[in-house]
């Protein structure tokens, strides 16, 4: 597992290979041309800026929380039913 510190000093194909290889996609939006997504990589958000130009990685300090990350992707968030009809 690579540390997330090292991540950030990585050149931008290598933080797009580790994001493919052990990121998990949280959500995803739409920003004028751009879509944003947002990633977990070893329980720090990261999100990238895919535009038809230009990728952008930006990563969020460990002070903001959790729902400060979250809250502009939450509109297009689907809820998750977590208990089964079957317990």
């Amino acid at each position: 597992m690579l540390e997330y510190s090292w991540f950030e000093r990585l050149p931008l194909r290598s933080q797009t290979e580790t994001l493919a290889r052990d990121g998990i996609v949280l959500a995803q939006r739409r920003v004028n041309n751009w879509t944003v997504t947002l990633y977990d990589l070893n329980n720090t958000y990261v999100e990238v800026w895919a535009g038809q130009e230009a990728q952008v990685i930006s990563t969020f300090r460990k002070a903001v929380s959790a729902m400060a990350v979250l809250e502009p992707y939450m509109e297009n968030m689907e809820a998750v039913d977590w208990i089964s009809e079957d317990e």
